[in-house]
């Protein structure tokens, strides 16, 4: 299954991803972790979720996986956002850097990602997760593959 076949076949990946926020639809792990892309422009895009019990691990901490998908998303649909009607990618690589522990109590978080360069088989990509205050919770750089895909 396509989401963005669903909700934009024929357009360019900014215009796949702003079909999916006009829609209302999210992929599946942005349903099952509640997050949801809340902003995209070319080369940029930005998640917004709260971190909660669905997301803790068993030491008392949002899982560093929740932190992790949300850098992932946003480094991707930045690249996404740059892609033709023609063009997938898929991470090659994924670097996470964790500066504090979040908890029910974070409140909602922002992953900001922005494109580093883009070519014609490769992108780089970077994302940062904050709160409302702006206080840093995660990093990440990541190198996704580009290639054609079926529309």
């Amino acid at each position: 299954m396509s989401l963005v076949n669903e909700v934009g076949a024929g357009l360019d990946g900014i215009g796949q991803l702003r079909a999916m926020m006009a829609q209302g639809r999210r992929a599946g792990i942005a349903e099952s972790l509640g997050f949801e892309l809340v902003e995209v422009e070319p080369g940029m895009a930005v998640f917004a979720g709260q971190p909660g019990n669905h997301a803790y691990n068993p030491i008392g901490t949002i899982h560093g996986g929740y932190a992790a998908t949300l850098l992932d998303s946003a480094c991707g649909c930045a690249v996404h956002s740059k892609l033709s009607a023609t063009q997938g990618y898929t991470t090659l690589e994924l670097k996470i850097a964790y500066h504090k522990a979040m908890t029910r109590d974070t409140g909602l978080v922002r992953a900001v990602g922005n494109i580093v360069t883009i070519g014609r088989r490769v992108a780089f990509a970077e994302a940062t997760l904050t709160d409302a205050a702006g206080r840093l919770y995660a990093s990440a750089t990541s190198t996704l593959l580009v290639f054609e895909r079926d529309a």
